[in-house]
């Protein structure tokens, strides 16, 4: 069909089957007055619930790459991006699997591009905000820096009626066109799970490539639970050392890449600061605690 827009959805999974499955069904949902052809890429790391069979045998413009379930979630988009990138379409979808989009939100990221294009600003990407399902509160989305001093200080913009410029992304649900995946290429090697996007972001930027924010919100999706992991302050040291340096914490190797790159001749400042705080923080509420239970 002439003028239809190709859409390339990217994906990367781990035994969420049913999330997975709705998050699909929800994007093959769309609301379209637009000649759109949704195609989907997705990287089963590893899954054993059955998740790359369900997507293999329910949707039929799926691509289902699998992996040995060693890639978590940067490594696995890069793949599924790869893929996307030599087959070719008009634009890159980036969905988390646990994202559950809105009925007009691939209209909108479209139409949003589309209006910044005929202004000159065609090498844009742009973000749609998710929000949790149940309170309804921004949960991921686009961010401003927020600090004069510490590079990688961002704060999640509320989205408006309006599309908003923004300095980085989440990548939830991302909208890249064609011409600014060929001029900014692929995510970055290096990082496991996290920062990949945020890399991204910052590297679409030395490109001169702006980030916009989508007018509304793109849908739904819960934060991710901070009990558990190395951010929870309840548990002990060691636990939150082992966490922080697990692929889905903040392993030193992906941190130190990212702050080498983005942090300049102070990298080393940046690069070691999280771990610090770490260790402060836990040695400050042990301190707490003893000083309590020895007044009680």
């Amino acid at each position: 069909m002439e003028n239809t827009i190709r859409v390339a959805a990217i994906l990367a999974c781990h035994n969420r089957k049913k999330l997975t499955v709705a998050a699909l069904d929800a994007l093959y949902a769309q609301e379209l007055n637009l000649p759109v052809v949704i195609s989907t890429y997705l990287l089963d790391d590893g899954s054993s619930d059955g998740t790359a069979e369900a997507v293999e045998n329910r949707f039929d413009n799926a691509t289902v790459i699998k992996a040995d379930g060693s890639m978590f979630w940067n490594e696995g988009m890069r793949t599924a991006f790869a893929a996307a990138l030599k087959d070719g379409a008009d634009y890159y979808l980036w969905l988390n699997d646990d994202t559950t989009l809105y009925p007009q939100t691939i209209q909108t990221l479209i139409e949003t591009h589309q209006n910044l294009d005929n202004q000159g600003r065609g090498e844009s990407i742009i973000v749609g905000s998710v929000q949790d399902p149940d309170e309804l509160t921004l949960t991921y989305g686009g961010m401003l820096k927020n600090s004069n001093w510490h590079p990688f200080h961002f704060e999640l913009v509320t989205p408006t009626d309006r599309p908003q410029k923004c300095d980085v992304m989440n990548g939830n649900c991302v909208l890249i066109p064609s011409k600014v995946a060929n001029k900014v290429g692929n995510m970055d090697s290096g990082y496991s799970h996290a920062l990949g996007d945020i890399d991204y972001s910052l590297k679409a930027g030395k490109h001169g490539v702006d980030i916009w924010i989508a007018p509304g919100y793109a849908g739904t999706c819960s934060n991710n639970p901070l009990e558990g992991s190395w951010l929870d302050t309840s548990l002990p040291l060691g636990k939150r050392w082992k966490h922080m340096k697990s692929p889905k914490g903040l392993p030193p190797s992906d941190w130190i890449q990212f702050t080498k790159k983005y942090a300049g001749i102070l990298w080393p400042v940046f690069g070691t600061m999280p771990y610090i705080r770490l260790v402060v923080s836990a040695l400050s509420s042990k301190f707490k605690s003893k000083n309590i239970q020895q007044t009680t």
